[in-house]
Parts: structure tokens; sequence; C-alpha cells
């Protein structure tokens, strides 16, 4: 590892390419996708998988204009049916694979999507779980093990692997876990920001314990909740509490591959929030998009 003039460390260039998630620049159409894509100066994308299952945007349209543009996809990510993040209490009751009531409406499109991840040739997808009691004798903990491991499983037989979002449940609970799910291959998608926006501990802490099963990374910042129970706040990269530099030492000595790939939720520039990230990224590992 280098050092930068201002003596923090730099990692040096990470194996991962430098992407943008699709559903942060609201693209209403393929050729909106594409171009979105490119304004950023990226040509690396995660894609939402659920638009293309739908036809809200249609595959065809999808793959022709990412095609034409150059853009080049590197994952998928699941939205699960009903999650509702108006406040921390409702996507705790709502979020992930939990909820009874959306089981069967999350199973059939899992089955779609992952029928959809292998025709555009991707090798992995990332969805969130929801919150995972911490509690070993939790029944809920069961519940949930066994729904994860049945979208693994069907995700597997399409020759993909997953990955679980973290930060809505502390690094220690999400690695009592994932032992558990080593048959199925389940990794994680490291967002340090989740983790202060649902105020579940350090990122960079996170980071260190979780690296082994890293297989992707999003890139996103925050700042902490003013009062517990509320949720945090998500502002450009580089303007919250993520300390990028440690973070990026952290995936360099840890040897992690995944990809980087930039993820903004808010704000009414999000294209130009993205290239800021990106330079951030490029300026802290010497990677290119």
């Amino acid at each position: 590892m280098t050092m930068n003039a201002d003596g923090t460390g730099r990692s040096g260039s990470l194996a991962g390419r430098i992407g943008v998630c699709s559903w942060s620049l609201q693209p209403r159409s393929a050729a909106e996708l594409a171009a979105r894509v490119r304004a950023t100066g990226l040509a690396v994308v995660q894609l939402a998988l659920d638009p293309l299952r739908t036809g809200a945007l249609p595959e065809a349209e999808v793959r022709h204009a990412l095609a034409v543009a150059g853009v080049d996809v590197v994952s998928g990510m699941m939205a699960m049916a009903g999650e509702d993040y108006s406040s921390l209490a409702a996507i705790r009751r709502t979020g992930g694979v939990a909820p009874a009531a959306t089981r069967d409406q999350n199973g059939a499109a899992a089955t779609a999507n992952a029928r959809l991840a292998r025709a555009l040739g991707i090798s992995l997808v990332t969805f969130h779980a929801g919150f995972v009691p911490h509690a070993p004798a939790d029944p809920a903990r069961a519940v949930l093990l066994a729904r994860i491991a049945r979208i693994a499983e069907v995700f597997a037989a399409e020759g993909v692997r997953v990955a679980l979002e973290t930060g809505q449940e502390a690094a220690d609970t999400l690695l009592a876990l994932l032992p558990e799910l080593a048959a199925y291959d389940v990794g994680v998608n490291f967002d340090p920001a989740n983790m202060i926006l649902y105020g579940m501990g350090d990122p960079v802490a996170a980071l260190e314990r979780l690296a082994p099963w890293v297989r992707q990374v999003h890139i996103k910042d925050a700042l902490p909740a003013v009062m517990p129970g509320e949720w945090g706040t998500e502002v450009p990269a580089g303007q919250g509490a993520v300390d990028w530099p440690a973070f990026f030492r952290v995936l360099a000595a840890a040897g992690v591959r995944g990809d980087l790939l930039i993820e903004r939720e808010s704000g009414s520039d999000r294209v130009g929030d993205i290239r800021q990230a990106r330079a951030l990224v490029e300026g802290l590992t010497g990677s290119r998009g």
C-alpha cells in the first residue's frame, strides 16, 4: 500500500470495477437508463431486475440500449414485495422475506428473476433479507433462515449466487447467520451507509469482520440519526460519516474482489452526486470506472 501526500492510505487498484445502481438513476425507459449511466461517466451497472420482470422496462429494449451504449451489467438486484420504508418501525414489519403475507409473491418473483438473471448472463443478485433476530432461539430466525435458503436455492438452480444487503442487523448477527447458509453460497453486499442509516454500528469495523463474505460493495454515505429509533440521513459520498480511506484500506487488505457500485437514493442531482462518488473512489483506490 502506498501513501498519499496527506498521509492517508491509498489502497492501490482494487480488482472490482466501479459502476452504478440502475435504480439510483430513476429511469423511465431503457434509453433513459443507458443515457444516464453514460452521463455518470461509468460503463458498469447493477441492474434492478423487477422492472424487467414486470415489463415496466422491457427486457429486449434494456438489452439493446445498454449494448449500444457499451454498458456492462455485472449484477442484479431483487426487491421484496410490500416493503414500506416510511419509518424504521414500518420496514422492520415489512422488510425482506420475513412477512408471511408476501412469501408466495416473493417466491414467484425469485423464480422469474433467477431465470432472467441467467438469460442476462448475471452471476450475482442481491436483496434485503429483512431484520434478522439476534437470538438463536427466536422462532422468527428459523423462519427467516429457511426463506433465505429457499431463495438461494432458486437462484442457484439457474447458476446465480445471492448476497444479502447489510444494514438491517449488526455485523455480529449477520456473522452468526452466514455459516448456517454456507451450503447455499450466500454472501454479503456490503453497504456502509446502511449500517449508519439503521444505527447498526461502525461500517469500517463491520467490514473488517464481514470481509470474507463480501461479494460486492455499494458506495453510499450517510449521517447518523439525531434521535434513536429514527432514520439516519443519506448524503452524497464523502459528505457523511463513512471513513472512506479506512474503508478502502480494509477492502484492499482483505483482498475483496467485488465490484464497487455507487448507489444514491435521494437528492435532486443524482447524476452529479454519482459523478462525485466516482471521483472519490478513483482518488482513493486508483480504480477506474
